[in-house]
């Protein structure tokens, strides 16, 4: 019974790759740099199974008899957004990135949407989520005008208050925002962004949703369906691919209970994968630049790998990963174009083995479909002979 479960610590990169000057990302060494600026950071399983074996990192030293297979990939698709980073790690690599807005949206564009949902919007800036409910709160309670943002990311935010319009109206906003959205203005996502709370003490809900596009391409989750293999996804996974491809699928509120659904899922018996992503690294401390609150998370799931590990039977592959960087320790708050880190653990994998620096998060979509004995190879090379 071959099953595969794929962890990704969503922006959890490990230095910056070749092109990050043209991305603004110099000097972005995730990981790496949350070790140099917090001295209790300990990640002892992660270093069992080789993380300190990819890079040098401090109080992570390599260890010459890991248990795991190590190495790091490159991203081959252009940008660093959360749709691109798991859609090729499934197999889709995109040749032109999604488009951003640095300058906000046109008047057309925000003019159509209004026109869309019946009401007027306030915002249309580039902003972080926290600051732009602080600051145009107050603004949206008492007109009912949601609030429009973006960021770096190719990404169409909505900000509302879930007392003054209901998630169901909110959520069908949303949708046509996503479906005016299309062609040369085909954002990665648009974000249902919901909030409650009162003037100077607004928070942002468990609610938010993602409304991605269909992946351009057929992924690795389309094919492992298309063969009748099980594809359980947990967290956002379901949302970045648009449902296409999953067979079982779980939201989850935080990393903790995304590990805990990760877990209930490995006590089935079934052949396929497990995808999950926790995206708290991200959502809540890499784009705040909060370093201690990143490392305290890296070190929350380092203590519950062992339960993943437990669970593991005979022919399991574990690969621990992540979709680009959010380097907390830099003055930027949105993602930063880096390699990820590749961790492999299984009873049949061979442990020690450096897997090397992949050209493309694909290799990883390539290796699964070799192992689950699917023809694809998604223009990518597998390293599954070098691992067993």
């Amino acid at each position: 019974m071959k099953r595969a479960i794929v962890i990704v610590l969503d922006s959890a990169g490990i230095g910056e790759l070749p092109d990050a000057e043209k991305y603004g990302d110099l000097g972005s060494n995730t990981i790496v740099n949350i070790a140099k600026n917090y001295d209790e950071l300990r990640l002892p399983n992660m270093k069992k199974l080789g993380l300190g074996n990819i890079t040098d990192i401090p109080n992570v030293e390599s260890q010459v008899d890991c248990s795991g297979a190590y190495g790091k990939m490159a991203e081959r698709s252009a940008g660093k957004d959360t749709t691109t980073g798991h859609w090729e790690l499934m197999g889709v690599t995109l040749k032109k990135a999604f488009p951003t807005y640095p300058y906000a949206f046109s008047e057309e564009i925000i003019k159509e949407f209004e026109r869309l949902i019946g009401r007027e919007t306030i915002g249309n800036v580039i902003a972080s989520g926290t600051e732009i409910i602080e600051r145009l709160g107050d603004e949206h309670v008492r007109t009912g005008k949601p609030i429009v943002y973006t960021s770096a990311d190719s990404v169409f935010q909505i900000a509302v208050h879930e007392e003054v319009i209901p998630l169901a109206e909110f959520y069908d906003m949303c949708l046509k925002a996503r479906n005016l959205l299309v062609g040369d203005h085909a954002v990665g996502r648009v974000i249902a962004r919901p909030f409650v709370g009162g003037s100077g003490n607004y928070t942002r809900t468990t609610n938010r949703k993602d409304f991605s596009l269909d992946p351009t391409g057929i992924t690795l989750l389309d094919e492992l369906k298309e063969k009748d293999f099980e594809v359980k996804a947990v967290g956002k996974i379901e949302d970045i691919f648009n449902k296409k491809g999953i067979t079982d699928a779980v939201h989850t509120t935080s990393n903790t209970a995304g590990v805990d659904m990760t877990l209930e899922y490995m006590k089935q018996d079934f052949t396929g994968l497990i995808f999950t992503n926790l995206v708290d690294f991200d959502m809540l401390y890499g784009h705040r630049n909060n370093v201690k609150g990143y490392g305290d998370a890296l070190m929350e799931f380092d203590a519950r790998l062992p339960e993943v590990l437990d669970l593991m039977k005979e022919e399991d592959i574990l690969m621990i990963t992540a979709d680009h960087g959010c380097d907390p320790t830099t003055p930027s708050t949105d993602h930063s174009r880096e390699y990820v880190p590749l961790l492999v653990y299984g009873k049949k994998i061979k442990s020690g083995t450096n897997i090397g620096v992949r050209t493309s998060f694909a290799d990883m979509a390539a290796t699964l479909a070799d192992y689950f004995e699917l023809n694809n190879r998604f223009d990518a090379e597998s390293f599954l002979k070098l691992i067993l």
